[in-house]
Order: structure tokens, then sequence, then C-alpha cells
């Protein structure tokens, strides 16, 4: 499914790559089985980000994705926070990854929400359509808070669930996400740094490159996958 690249790379770092490629980017959206509404919305997004400089628009990506944890672009993240069970789920998800025929390069997070959505691309529309849905709770999540800081980036988190055909109650996600203190505040941000335990030695993987390596045409499968990676039955974080 082409238009999930186009959703992976709108989710990665902003470049002038992307916003020279808009055309192209469009046709694929408008190409796409996503719903008439959604998929419009969409465009006028693309269109809204690639009007703007690179820079503010990269400012912008800083603000939403690179402060506090609440909108953060890892998926286990958000179901198993920094416990253990986290690198045993990235471990398996790289396992999966493997099946498929993908081989991750050795600072690359799996969880990393650019990169699944690049291996999507890869796998068929039914196949890509369940795995969706097996997240479909964290892509709503994100939504939501997306949402109540008034960011158009929402609409990105619309075309997944609408790919992924989800019946999620947002509402009362919504609820939830209402009753949520924000954390990329100054204040949030300090108490943060002052609650880490410093740790020494060689640095974790706790960041992944801009940049979304794609999988090749020899890593390409359209078969079934089975998604046993995680439980993601648990309520998000």
């Amino acid at each position: 499914m082409q238009v999930l690249s186009v959703l992976s790379h709108l989710l990665d770092y902003p470049s002038a790559e992307f916003v020279a490629a808009k055309e192209e980017l469009l046709a694929i959206v408008n190409e796409s089985s996503i719903s008439p509404d959604t998929r419009q919305a969409l465009c006028a997004f693309i269109e809204t980000q690639c009007a703007k400089d690179v820079m503010e628009w990269q400012a912008e990506y800083d603000g939403l994705f690179e402060r506090g944890r609440a909108l953060g672009l890892w998926l286990f993240e958000h179901v198993h926070g920094e416990s253990r069970d986290r690198g045993q789920a990235m471990i398996d998800l790289i396992e999966q990854y493997k099946q498929a025929g993908l081989a991750l390069a050795q600072n690359e997070l799996p969880d990393y929400i650019p990169l699944f959505l690049e291996f999507l691309a890869t796998q068929g529309e039914d196949n890509a359509r369940h795995w969706l849905g097996e997240v479909e709770h964290i892509l709503a999540l994100l939504q939501c808070r997306l949402e109540k800081r008034d960011s158009e980036y929402a609409i990105v988190f619309v075309s997944l669930l609408d790919i992924a055909q989800s019946t999620i109650d947002l509402s009362a996600l919504r609820d939830q996400v209402n009753g949520e203190k924000r954390d990329d505040t100054k204040q949030a941000i300090d108490k943060e740094w002052e609650e880490e335990a410093v740790t020494f030695g060689a640095p974790d993987a706790s960041s992944c490159p801009s940049a979304v390596n794609r999988p090749s045409e020899s890593q390409r499968k359209d078969q079934h996958v089975p998604v046993t990676w995680t439980d993601f039955n648990k309520q998000a974080s």
C-alpha cells in the first residue's frame, strides 16, 4: 500500500525531498482507498505543510514529537514505558521483520512508527490492515492527543485508522486525554530531567534516525505474517 509510505514520511522528520515530491505523493493519496473526506483533508494537510519553509515545519515537528513522551512515535513506549517488557517486545518485532525479509540497521528501533509503516507498505493491503488494527488504540490515542493540541497532524492518524477500518471508541479516548496533564511544558520537562537516573557507558538506542530505510523489492512479501510480538489489548499509557 503506497499510501502507507506517504504517511510514514509525513510522520518522519520533515525534509526538502518530501516537499519536492509533493505532486507525486498527492497522486498516491488520491488513488488510495482512504475515504473521500479523509483523503481530501490529508491532501490539504500535505499542501499546507509543503507550503511552509522547511525549517518552520521542522520546528513544528520538534515541538510536537520531540518534547515529552505523550506524542512519542515509538509504539511500545505507549504500551510498556521503560520496562523490560518493551525490550522483549522489540526483540520479538525484529524477529517478525526478519521473517518477512526485512533487515534493520543496528541503530534502528523497530517500533518507530514511520519505520513500521514503511514495513507495512510492503505487506499487502489485507495484512497491513490487520497489523494496523492490532495497534489501533495507540494510533487513536495519538490522534486524540494531537486534536487536544489543535494540531493538523491528527489527520495522519485519522488516515491510518481509516485504512485499518477501525471502530474504536474515540469519545472514550478523548475523555481520557482531556484529563491528562501535558508533559511538554518547561516545568514538566525539568521535572523529567530531575527524576531521570544518571547512567554511564555506551548510549542506548533511545533515538531513531530521521531517515526511514525502505525495504527493497527483494524484501517484499505479501503473504500474511502472524502478529505475536506483544499484547496490544492492554490499555495504552
